[in-house]
């Protein structure tokens, strides 16, 4: 990121008024912030574990989104940003329109929301508001994780904003150091890497696909990468399922996360079912949740099928 913070970096998109407010809020209202949300026609709006607060011109923060201090974004506002998210060229990022997001400096993904042309491209158009999440690296969160699956397969579980990702990617620090590992980042979240060189600390061994799907990018690893581990974030389709049950067959063991917040809710989800039918994974990892990110409610063992 070139030495600047993620909030530095979000800054640099927005417009003058918005970045002017921004740059004049105090130091101790920028940490533990998780998302900054602007949206056409209301306060731009600052969220924290647990709370919303709203950016004022002044840049203080106020719990009261009908403060007449506040900053509302206009539709102009929201165009410029995404054009500058584009590089002012809006023609060249139909795929980041069409999937409805961009991952910038720093892995912080911005998810775009609109409406959807009815070509069969289906990009997004008149924008309407943009959501900044701001990826973060707590050096040691997974220590204990670490310590207690020494290196199993390991899922991880947790609903929105939990730290799902922020966890895989201190373990994938951790392991990184101690074995081969392959880590398939196909939204450059995790790695944040630019020129093939990444942003933050992965481990030593880790071998990165990024822009890859999960199921292109796990049989690629698996094919010319020979890991001991393959970690990936978010599997969700069945196709992701298959890939990991072909590479496990193979002899890698895998770390991935899933968007669960229970024993009961993983267990609904039909791409981690075959893979725990099967034996994949040793662990399931459940969070707390938005309120304390990244931290582990509990390590629950998983039995192996014969």
């Amino acid at each position: 990121m070139n030495g600047r913070t993620s909030y530095e970096t979000i800054s640099s998109y927005a417009t003058p008024e918005i970045r002017r407010a921004m740059s004049l809020t105090a130091l101790e209202d920028r940490r533990d912030l998780s998302e900054i949300r602007i949206r056409s026609g209301r306060a731009i709006s600052f969220v924290y574990p647990g709370r919303i607060m709203f950016l004022t011109k002044s840049g203080r923060l106020t719990a009261n989104h009908k403060n007449s201090a506040c900053i509302a974004a206009s539709a102009a506002d929201i165009r410029e940003i995404v054009e500058a998210l584009c590089r002012y060229s809006v023609h060249s990022c139909s795929k980041e329109l069409r999937e409805g997001f961009f991952v910038i400096g720093g892995g912080i993904r911005v998810g775009v929301s609109g409406t959807v042309s009815e070509t069969e491209s289906r990009t997004i158009r008149d924008f309407s508001s943009l959501n900044f999440r701001i990826a973060r690296s707590v050096t040691g969160c997974a220590e204990e994780l670490f310590r207690k699956t020494s290196g199993s397969s390991v899922l991880i579980c947790g609903g929105v904003n939990s730290g799902k990702t922020t966890l895989l990617r201190d373990l994938c620090r951790l392991l990184g150091d101690s074995r081969k590992v392959a880590l398939i980042d196909e939204r450059n979240e995790i790695s944040a890497s630019i020129g093939g060189i990444p942003g933050r600390d992965i481990g030593a061994m880790t071998d990165v696909i990024i822009g890859s799907g999960r199921a292109a990018g796990v049989a690629a690893a698996v094919r010319t990468l020979s890991p001991d581990m393959i970690i990936c974030d978010e599997i969700s389709e069945p196709c992701d399922a298959e890939a990991i049950l072909s590479g496990f067959g193979c002899g890698v063991n895998f770390t991935a996360s899933l968007h669960a917040e229970s024993y009961e809710e993983m267990l609904s989800r039909k791409a981690a079912v075959p893979l725990i039918e099967s034996g994949v994974f040793d662990y399931a990892v459940f969070l707390w949740g938005s309120c304390c990110p990244s931290r582990i409610k509990e390590i629950r063992r998983l039995a192996r099928c014969c």
